[in-house]
């Protein structure tokens, strides 16, 4: 029952991440660290995104691989099939809703995106089922190196997507800039108040 509710919970998780990114790219105010992160290095390359993405994250998995490979799991399997799918049907469902949308929704879109994208997060890390490479980075640091709190390990690697994707033109949002600052903290804070107390009740240990 245990190893189900840690599966349940990995892949609701990533699914509702995936929701929280086509629910980002409707509301239109800045894109996610990472996603700035890849669009400001295929500029250098005039190439697309989809391109580098895949050989960004391919070279980030097998760093993690090397340095942690723990942190690669079903999740990550989940994250790699369902995330692209869960955001595509959310954006084509927000634009059959919202067909044009007045800023203030947008902003509304953009506030809740954030809030559930770290609680999504935070379930998925605690099921320890395997992370996204790059949500690995922060992880690893925090955890197996003990450079720093997960929040600050968190809101350095943002800081740096970020700042790579504006040396590199890619136009900033408000939306970037309050994900690189708070989705460390907010994240953490759903691990300790809701994720981590879901999964306290663990399976008996054998005798």
């Amino acid at each position: 029952m245990y190893q189900l509710k840690r599966i349940v919970m990995a892949f609701c998780g990533v699914v509702l991440c995936g929701f929280c990114v086509g629910m980002l790219q409707k509301a239109d105010l800045g894109v996610d660290p990472f996603t700035c992160f890849v669009t400001g290095i295929a500029n250098i390359f005039h190439s697309t995104y989809s391109t580098f993405y895949l050989i960004l994250t391919g070279i980030l998995l097998i760093l993690v691989l090397i340095l942690r490979k723990h942190y690669i799991g079903i999740a990550t399997v989940i994250n790699l099939f369902f995330t692209g799918v869960a955001a595509d049907a959310m954006h084509h469902l927000l634009d059959a809703i919202l067909p044009h949308p007045s800023l203030a929704m947008r902003g509304g879109l953009m506030l809740v995106a954030i809030v559930f994208t770290c609680l999504a997060a935070a379930l998925y890390f605690t099921a320890d089922l395997g992370v996204s490479a790059y949500d690995a980075l922060a992880l690893m640091a925090a955890y197996q190196y003990h450079l720093l709190p997960f929040k600050y390990c968190r809101i350095i690697t943002d800081g740096l997507c970020v700042l790579v994707g504006f040396l590199f033109n890619v136009t900033l949002g408000v939306g970037t800039i309050i994900t690189a600052l708070f989705m460390g903290p907010l994240t953490q804070w759903f691990r300790t108040h809701f994720a981590e107390p879901l999964l306290a009740h663990r399976a008996p240990a054998a005798s």
